[in-house]
């Protein structure tokens, strides 16, 4: 039987940057646009299981809600399952997951079975799909990997932009039974997506000695999952950051089609908002990432991501106050900007943190925190709204929250994030080490020469190290500080001559 090469880990391989790495980007775009766009695709059906089982809105609301909560809350699960098997095939069994949920559902008899089939199986499906993508992606790019994760995440709109169509097309053409059964076919892509994701391996060495070395050192086993993250510092800010940013980051899309209805537009017209909002988002994630990655700004990507949220944040305040539908355009223009920003850099500023070898539990741990904030943001935004009739306070809440993470994020990196101080070079450290033994030879050497009438051979050696030290430029100062003055009073001390005359060394020249 054949072997198959597992990606544990670091591999110790310098990013491509390139090459097969565009294959990965391609394949990380689709899963990004599945795993995001398909929870709201999926809402086009609802009114036909309305209809099909009697139940209510909020009941078929629930598979929309179950759908993110698999895909944040099976973050740890996805974590342990690459780390023991790899990033290919759980991507590839996450796809058939995905799958076989979409058409198990076609079957369904009652929305309990869409629940388990379509929020839970594919939900779960979906989630073994979108953290192996990032991980890959973070493993092939690294000089480029800003404008990598601003492509992979346009993948987000452009999809949600194109299934919301086509769900409609499968809806009047055969059905939400049919509908399920083909977009159940579509999701078998995500297996194509995963055999993309070929893992990273180590050049062969040439050398017998270092081939013979590295298997006499034992490898060590991979964690399943690293809870060493919460050590850094820079980990626990961002995950804070990043629960407070989720409580208001998607409430806006989810109400500004009905608070466009509230003020007396049509269907049509309100929900064009959000293709507004949607064709905004995918230019801003690219740009965004081609920004984050200039030599200037990638070291402060976390401030521009605080930015960025400031933006959304703010964005959301002012939106508040909108009173036409001409505002709400303007405030979906502003928004769809903001929010592209936030999507490019969100995992960008992550992986920046953590590094390479530990982005693989980090995530997993981050998106278990986000999915406690995503299933408490729109529900509790959504009584809000039922407390005081007014889309403001909605609105207003949300851009707090946001602008709140904002300035966690942003402060506590400036007051409990320090920059490492530079250390010296280790041969450096190694050239100002003179040892005490050192110096006692060479204070006995002039010595011994005396005793052996060795008072000529002591001058031609002073004259010829005149001569040589003014072309020594390259010795550290710290070396002709503890060397040249030592020999210097040695070679200054009166010598007696063979005839019992006592000179001087620069007398005697």
């Amino acid at each position: 039987m054949g072997g198959a090469v597992v990606d544990t880990g670091d591999t110790g391989v310098k990013a491509p940057d390139g090459g097969w790495g565009w294959a990965v980007l391609f394949g990380c775009f689709i899963i990004t646009g599945f795993s995001y766009a398909f929870p709201k695709a999926v809402s086009v059906f609802f009114k036909e299981l309305i209809r099909e089982f009697g139940v209510g809105y909020s009941d078929t609301a629930w598979i929309s809600s179950i759908l993110l909560a698999m895909l944040y809350g099976s973050g740890p699960i996805c974590s342990i399952l690459v780390n023991r098997f790899g990033c290919r095939p759980v991507m590839m069994v996450g796809g058939l997951f995905a799958s076989l949920g979409m058409i198990m559902a076609s079957f369904a008899t009652n929305i309990i079975h869409i629940y388990l089939s379509t929020g839970v199986i594919t939900g779960l499906g979906l989630a073994l799909n979108f953290q192996p993508s990032l991980i890959m992606l973070n493993r092939y790019f690294s000089e480029k990997r800003p404008l990598a994760n601003g492509l992979a995440a346009a993948g987000s709109p452009v999809a949600l932009c194109c299934l919301s169509p086509l769900g409609q097309v499968l809806q009047y053409q055969y059905g939400w039974r049919g509908g399920f059964l083909i977009l159940g076919g579509i999701l078998l892509n995500c297996c194509a997506c995963g055999a993309l994701m070929r893992p990273l391996t180590a050049p062969k060495k040439t050398s017998k000695v270092e081939e013979k070395e590295t298997e006499s050192k034992p490898k060590p086993k991979p964690k399943l999952l690293d809870f060493t993250v919460f050590k850094d510092r820079g980990f626990l800010i961002y995950t804070v950051a990043a629960a407070i940013m989720v409580l208001g980051l998607f409430v806006p899309p989810v109400f500004v089609v009905s608070y466009a209805k509230e003020l007396g537009n049509e269907d049509t017209k309100s929900a064009l908002l959000l293709t507004i909002l949607g064709f905004i988002d995918i230019f801003a994630r690219p740009t965004c990432g081609i920004i984050a990655g200039l030599k200037w700004v990638r070291p402060r990507c976390v401030y521009l991501f605080s930015f960025a949220m400031i933006f959304n944040g703010t964005t959301d305040i002012i939106g508040s106050l909108a009173t036409d539908y001409s505002s709400l355009v303007v405030f979906c223009i502003f928004f769809g900007i903001s929010y592209g920003m936030v999507g490019a850099l969100q995992f960008e500023v992550l992986m920046a943190i953590v590094g390479t070898e530990k982005f693989s539990s980090a995530i997993g741990l981050v998106l278990l925190v986000e999915a406690i904030a995503v299933l408490v943001g729109p529900p509790g935004a959504g009584r809000l709204l039922d407390a005081t009739k007014n889309y403001m306070y909605v609105f207003l809440l949300a851009g707090c929250e946001v602008v709140l993470s904002a300035l966690v994020l942003a402060i506590c990196n400036m007051l409990f994030i320090k920059r490492k101080p530079q250390q010296p070079d280790p041969p450096a450290k190694m050239e100002m080490a003179i040892t005490e033994t050192e110096m006692e030879e060479l204070n006995k050497a002039p010595k011994e020469n005396l005793d052996n009438g060795g008072g000529e051979n002591e001058k031609q050696a002073i004259e010829q190290e005149g001569t040589t030290k003014p072309d020594d430029k390259n010795i550290e100062e710290s070396e002709s500080i503890g060397v040249d003055s030592i020999e210097v009073e040695n070679a200054s001390k009166k010598m007696i001559e063979p005839n019992g005359v006592v000179v001087e060394p620069e007398s005697s020249l």
